[in-house]
């Protein structure tokens, strides 16, 4: 018969055993929260009879000092089609409704859409035969009449200043059963022109929706995206330990 003190050896013993190799296994892996993504941000709504998705609806985060009013702001959304119709849905911007909390909420003067979709591709036609030009005879000098009045071309309108992208109006249509999306880095941009007050981390930017398909207009607040990766932080000050 083993005495207690060697029961109580034997015990330690293999529980040590245990430990050292429930170790060894776990060595070099990688835990799996560290490998899932950060969930989706932003606001999700729909048409009140479900026939457009609104999905992660954010305001484009470009910093700790937000945009300065009358700027413009990159709008970040996924719109999908529930139906077998095209859908289009007008986006504009105006006050909440009373009762809505308005604090730190802006409103635009325009919700437009700036550059241009990729074209899709197309296979390139054979090149055509060039013929080379026929001569061309010197035109003949021609006098205008004594009484003749030559009038100088009219000035031509103004064209739009460099560097000022054409902004169209924020009308989207959705093919059936598709969806679209606009990202801040896009050819094509969704964006709030014009902001009435500074929107910066925390704030909302008040957007309607307006559906082709008679569902009643949506008015949404979509807030500033949070950003993937925290903000610098400020140099500190370098006399903090040091004694007067």
């Amino acid at each position: 018969m083993r005495s207690l003190g060697t029961r109580v050896a034997l015990f330690t013993g293999v529980v040590t055993v245990a430990a050292v190799a429930l170790a060894g296994c776990s060595a070099g892996q990688v835990a799996e929260t560290s490998l899932k993504r950060p969930s989706n941000q932003g606001v999700n709504a729909q048409s009140d009879t479900g026939s457009v998705l609104i999905r992660n609806l954010t305001v484009g985060y470009n910093g700790t000092a937000g945009y300065q009013p009358g700027a413009t702001a990159p709008i970040e959304v996924n719109l999908y089609n529930q139906t077998k119709n095209a859908i289009t849905v007008r986006v504009s911007s105006t006050a909440p409704d009373p009762g809505v909390p308005a604090s730190n909420v802006v409103t635009a003067t325009q919700i437009g859409l700036t550059g241009s979709a990729p074209s899709s591709s197309a296979e390139p036609s054979a090149p055509a035969t060039v013929k080379p030009p026929t001569p061309v005879k010197p035109p003949t000098t021609v006098k205008p009449p004594a009484s003749a009045t030559v009038k100088p071309p009219a000035s031509a309108a103004p064209a739009e200043p460099a560097g000022q992208p054409a902004v169209r109006p924020a009308e989207l249509t959705i093919a059936p059963m598709g969806y679209l999306a606009f990202r801040s880095g896009d050819i094509e941009k969704l964006e709030a022109i014009g902001l009435t007050d500074k929107l910066v981390p925390g704030g909302q930017l008040s957007l309607v929706f307006e559906f082709s398909d008679g569902s009643p207009m949506l008015k949404v607040l979509a807030p500033v995206a949070t950003p993937l990766t925290p903000a610098s932080r400020a140099s500190g000050n370098p006399n903090e330990n040091v004694e007067e």
